[in-house]
């Protein structure tokens, strides 16, 4: 069974890397299918959650029965539903209040909060191939997203709640991480999404939010791409690689924001952008070069 924090002595299975790639390709589809959607944001996150559950917990009973979560894990998996419903929510609201970059920035900073807590908490000392990763892919998102960003006072409520937005789901992961040690993917996904689901019912309504919509196929697509596809992707992934990889994946997200925006609404790319992109490229082919040795 994987840990918490891998080691060179346990096999990652050879569909593990893929899957964290392919999850951080569908999980930026989420902030446009929000836009799209006519419910109010949290009230979208949380159709997000119910929409997938029957699917999730049909997945999920095989493995719930054969490994029954214990005690401590039931409450590990409950504040992981809860946190993960305060980073929907929060990131939710927060895209209609700053601008798509600066969403996409602070609702990721995962990527950065996952090595720095790798670095200073659990001590662990990158390879030089994972350290000049991390930099080459630093730097690419940086020059990638340095055009777009705008920070000023009116983007700074939208900007707060995607910030909160990201260290929420740095924790979020950091708990699934550690549940995924004994638990499988789809156990560990459907409680959590249980506990999730009604927290962020219960927000909707207390905002005022329309919640029944009027075209369910934003919503469907919603559920789909992101809550089966991308998070249970990531629930997979998540129990086989160290949080510094993890990290370092999620930077794929405001690459394919961005190249979003260039298909759909005619944002394009500078020369420069296109450099940054395949900067972050690189650093995931030079991160995973180890784990093939």
């Amino acid at each position: 069974m994987p840990t918490s924090t891998p080691t060179a002595a346990i096999a990652t299975p050879r569909l593990a890397f893929p899957a964290l790639l392919l999850a951080n390709l569908f999980l930026p589809l989420g902030p446009v299918l929000v836009r799209l959607s006519d419910v109010g944001p949290v009230a979208a996150g949380f159709w997000r959650l119910a929409l997938a559950l029957p699917v999730l917990i049909a997945l999920a009973l095989p493995g719930l029965r054969r490994a029954p979560p214990t005690r401590g894990e039931w409450r590990a998996l409950l504040l992981a539903g809860i946190i993960f419903g305060v980073d929907l929510g929060a990131w939710h609201i927060g895209i209609l209040y700053t601008r798509v970059a600066n969403a996409t920035i602070f609702g990721n900073m995962s990527a950065l909060f996952l090595p720095a807590w790798a670095l200073l908490v659990l001590r662990q000392r990158p390879t030089r191939a994972q350290a000049a990763a991390l930099v080459l892919a630093t730097a690419g998102a940086l020059v990638m997203m340095g055009g777009s960003y705008e920070l000023s006072a009116r983007n700074l409520h939208g900007d707060l709640l995607c910030l909160i937005a990201g260290l929420s789901y740095t924790v979020y992961l950091l708990i699934v991480q550690k549940a995924r040690g004994r638990l499988d993917s789809w156990s560990v996904l459907a409680v959590s999404s249980a506990f999730s689901a009604p927290a962020l019912l219960l927000c909707a309504l207390a905002l005022g939010e329309a919640i029944l919509p009027h075209d369910w196929t934003p919503l469907l697509i919603l559920a789909l791409s992101s809550q089966l596809i991308g998070q249970g992707l990531l629930t997979y992934a998540v129990g086989w690689f160290s949080p510094m990889i993890l990290g370092l994946s999620l930077l794929l997200q405001p690459i394919v924001s961005a190249v979003l925006g260039w298909l759909l609404f005619g944002e394009w790319l500078t020369p420069a952008e296109w450099l940054g992109a395949g900067a972050v490229a690189a650093a995931l082919v030079l991160v995973r070069l180890p784990a093939r040795a």
